[in-house]
């Protein structure tokens, strides 16, 4: 070896990231196992490369005893005593067995197991990169299907999506850019193994923390998701701000956060509700968008009994009853849902209460009972009197507007008759059909005056 195999190693180390030492010592493995097979040796031996220099030297190592057993593997304490008057017994002492020529075969062999070891250690890095990336999302180019699997590349390497991973009626193209969902990475003897995931609730939550700085920040957090991937899904949200909406910082600016995850879910429809350590809160947020008339927490079961407004029992169980089972396994709660008609005949809630408790009106209040003994009459019994004076003075009012109405016509009807012909002006034909005309003209000029005027 030379000085130029070091400077290959380290260019080998900037080209593909692999250590120059993990090259040393895979060289060096190669060296001991040409050394074995080509000189037939059982010794061990142990190869030492200069870094700077390249020069390797080959050292047998044999153990210190009392007795000698096997001489390829053992040495005397006495002889070792004459190298080195501090060695002990069980101690190791080394003898330089360095070949002069290691020959083509020798040589041939440690390029062999350096290629491999080079291999095993880029698939080591791969898999030491993407171990620690489970539970995490990652951006890839679709390549091509294989049978109902889609392979993705990654870069570095090709991970498969599985078909049972993939969202219902989701069609993949080749250099289709998509985020998917680290769910495990396997060594194998080809190689780290990565099984990517679009169905996972935890791709859900990836993205939001992706697309909301509040939850990257650490001040809005994502409590629990439940989803049924391709249709809806639902995330708990919590705000450590008082003063920060964690629902309206999901949803951003007009809806633009939430729908960007949207469009990378192909149309997903997700649900955004505030997360509440009261169960009845808890629960009645779950089932949005329906309204809550009332949650009854069997707290020992974990059962919550919910009443809902009549109109309501179709949009709180949802389609197939996906809202029902989203929101169950969103609180972890087992939900029974109930319209106010069904929980009134089980009795769940009194009749007539519906989401307003009816109360007695006074029945609370003890100062207001007293009035039910009241039931004395004889002040009254005078009624009748009251009603035929009224009658009577009804009677008298209307005579005495008729005898006006009399006199005011009578009125008019003796000044016409004081009126002579002579008083009155006769109008020819021809003078009422002038007029007519006179009016007509009028009309006709104001009409055009007032458009003149509109114009203007």
């Amino acid at each position: 070896m030379n000085m130029e195999f070091i400077e290959a190693l380290h260019d080998l180390e900037k080209g593909r990231g692999i250590s120059a030492e993990i090259l040393f010592e895979a060289i060096e493995a190669a060296l001991i196992s040409a050394y074995k097979k080509n000189f037939g040796s059982l010794q061990n031996v142990r190869v030492l490369i200069d870094r700077l220099t390249g020069e390797f030297k080959v050292y047998a190592r044999k153990t210190v005893v009392d007795i000698v057993e096997d001489a390829r593997t053992q040495v005397s304490l006495v002889e070792a005593r004459n190298l080195d008057p501090n060695y002990q017994l069980e101690d190791i002492v080394e003898y330089e067995v360095t070949p002069r020529d290691f020959g083509r075969i020798a040589a041939q062999t440690a390029k062999q197991v350096v290629v491999q070891r080079i291999r095993e250690a880029e698939r080591g890095m791969i898999y030491d990169e993407f171990v620690n990336r489970e539970g995490d999302i990652v951006t890839g180019v679709v390549q091509r299907y294989e049978q109902k699997n889609v392979i993705v590349d990654l870069g570095k390497i090709e991970a498969v999506l599985p078909a049972q991973e993939q969202i219902p009626g989701e069609v993949y193209q080749s250099f289709d850019r998509i985020k998917t969902y680290v769910v495990e990475v396997k060594k194998t003897t080809k190689g780290p193994q990565i099984m990517l995931s679009r169905t996972h609730p935890g791709l859900i939550k990836r993205l939001f923390e992706l697309e909301v700085p509040e939850i990257h920040d650490g001040i809005v957090e994502i409590k629990g998701v439940s989803r049924e991937a391709g249709a809806r899904s639902k995330i708990a949200v919590y705000s450590r701000d008082p003063n920060v909406d964690a629902v309206g910082a999901c949803v951003g600016p007009k809806g633009v956060r939430v729908q960007t995850i949207v469009t990378e879910l192909k149309g997903e429809k997700i649900d955004i509700v505030n997360f509440s350590i009261d169960p009845q809160e808890f629960v009645a947020n779950s089932l949005s968008p329906a309204k809550v008339v009332q949650v009854y927490p069997k707290l020992n079961e974990k059962v919550a009994i919910v009443v809902v407004p009549d109109y309501q029992l179709s949009l709180a169980i949802g389609k197939e009853g996906q809202n029902a089972r989203l929101a169950a396994k969103l609180t972890g709660w087992k939900i029974d849902i109930k319209s106010e008609s069904q929980a009134i005949a089980h009795n769940i809630i009194p009749q007539g209460q519906g989401k307003y408790e009816t109360y007695d009106e006074y029945g609370d209040y003890e100062e207001y009972s007293e009035y039910d003994d009241y039931t004395d009459t004889e002040d009254f019994q005078d009624y009748q009197e009251y009603e035929e004076d009224s009658i009577e003075a009804g009677s008298q009012l209307t005579e005495n507007n008729t005898d006006k109405n009399d006199e005011t016509y009578a009125g008019y009807a003796e000044e016409l008759d004081s009126l002579e012909m002579d008083d009155f002006e006769i109008i020819t034909d021809e003078e009422v059909d002038q007029a007519g005309e006179d009016l007509s003209g009028y009309n006709t000029e104001a009409s055009k005056e007032r458009k003149k005027k509109g114009k203007r």
